[in-house]
């Protein structure tokens, strides 16, 4: 292919990722993390890309190899390959083995942040060589990647275990490599490629860098060396992206009190049809009726353990009391049968978080409790969820909207026709 054909041949590829890049931004409610910046890049590319096509920058034929789309295309084919895709090039932070701060740029995030994929683009032949120590000078081989993502995803649990993670090859990986990635617990998608012992003559070659913005030139140099030459044509195994990657779910869940009166709210159970004196009762029946509470709570907690603390349980009696109508109450008398209630037993991490106007000794108590029984505490205290997170200490939590006790406020409440609700916008 001329120089020309390659340049036209890659301007095309980077338009059409772009295009997919934005889909897959707006693949998620609230959109992918990171899809920006996916798409920024893309841009970048074909910016540079059509600068070398208007004669502005003059680049080797090897250049035009090496640009960033490979990897970038990798990233996209991957994330278009699995369910639930939480984010792109999201940056963790880990200690590393010597307990100095690290950072990991992780190529997806899928499966509500379950499964970790690093996309790989670059050559076989490439890959093998750095791992036998043949790579230019402070090249990282693979399986050292691998190390740095086990070590990071050890300190990134979600629900209480660590993301699984994969290495996708997209342009074949050698089978020692696949099966020492498997021997360290990391799922391997790509061609398999053998391993031919050979004596003779290897031709170096630079191919585009694992990492998303380095760009090589090839090395036309040669040597007699006595190594393994990786056998691209013989393709041992060619493994997919499992269809259903299995997590672990926790079973566990531990229920705050803005849950407990959410569950039992006269709001959540067809009180939602009435205009209140109070600004907030009115949103939030407004929002019920736009979409139900209860049943996204009742599909969460099926099969599952619930659990509560005491500090929980007895303020949300405390409030019952004082603002429940008399069909809250009897709900929330069935709904506390079914819960273990557990003493408040608030997790180290959380007795570390520092006061402030979201973060309270109760909530403390409450998210730390669940933390001790490795549960997910259900909550709509978004609030010290993301105040908790800014202190660096991460809650697995499921998060939903919030509705209040409103049984007693209904005889001062004005009702709403049901053709006026049916004419609402959602």
């Amino acid at each position: 292919m001329s120089v020309d054909s390659m340049l036209c041949d890659r301007i095309e590829i980077a338009k059409e990722l772009i295009k997919r890049a934005e889909v897959l931004s707006k693949s998620r409610a609230g959109g992918v993390e990171g899809g920006a910046k996916l798409c920024s890049k893309l841009r970048a590319e074909l910016k540079f890309l059509q600068k070398v096509e208007a004669g502005k920058v003059a680049i080797k034929e090897s250049h035009l190899k090496s640009t960033n789309l490979t990897h970038l295309q990798a990233i996209i084919e991957s994330a278009e390959s699995l369910q639930d895709v939480v984010s792109v090039l999201h940056v963790f932070s880990y200690n590393d083995q010597f307990g100095e701060k690290q950072t990991l740029v992780v190529d997806v995030v899928a499966n509500g942040g379950h499964t970790w994929i690093k996309a790989i683009g670059r050559k076989a032949e490439a890959l093998h060589n750095i791992w036998i120590g043949r790579g230019q000078y402070g090249d990282k081989s693979v399986i050292e990647q691998a190390e740095d993502y086990l070590q990071a995803s050890r300190q990134q649990p979600v629900q209480y275990s660590s993301p699984h993670i994969i290495f996708a090859f997209y342009n074949s990986v050698s089978k020692p490599m696949a099966e020492k990635l498997k021997e360290m617990g990391i799922s391997v998608r790509g061609d398999i490629v053998a391993v031919n012992s050979s004596v003779g003559i290897a031709q170096e070659e630079s191919y585009l860098s694992c990492s998303e913005s380095d760009v090589e030139e090839d090395d036309d140099d040669s040597e007699l060396l006595h190594i393994d030459e990786v056998d691209r044509e013989n393709i041992v195994a060619s493994v997919a992206f499992p269809r259903e990657i299995k997590v672990e779910v926790c079973n566990r869940v531990n229920l705050d009190i803005t849950t407990l009166i959410t569950y039992v709210s006269a709001l959540s159970h067809g009180g939602c049809h009435f205009i209140f004196k109070e600004k907030v009762l009115t949103e939030q029946a407004a929002q019920e009726r736009q979409e139900k509470v209860l049943p996204l709570l009742d599909s969460f907690m099926e099969g599952k353990e619930l659990f509560a603390c005491e500090c929980a349980v007895r303020d949300f009696q405390s409030i019952l009391e004082t603002l429940g109508g008399t069909y809250e109450r009897e709900r929330a008398a069935s709904l506390i049968q079914r819960i273990n209630v557990v003493p408040d037993q608030p997790s180290e991490r959380a007795l570390k978080l520092c006061s402030s106007s979201k973060i309270n000794s109760r909530s403390v108590a409450i998210f730390g409790t669940g933390d001790s029984l490795r549960a997910i505490t259900m909550t709509a205290n978004s609030g010290f969820v993301r105040a908790a997170n800014n202190q660096g200490v991460k809650f697995s939590v499921f998060i939903h909207q919030p509705r209040a006790l409103t049984e007693s406020k209904e005889s001062s409440a004005t009702p709403i026709l049901k053709n006026h609700v049916a004419s609402e916008p959602h």
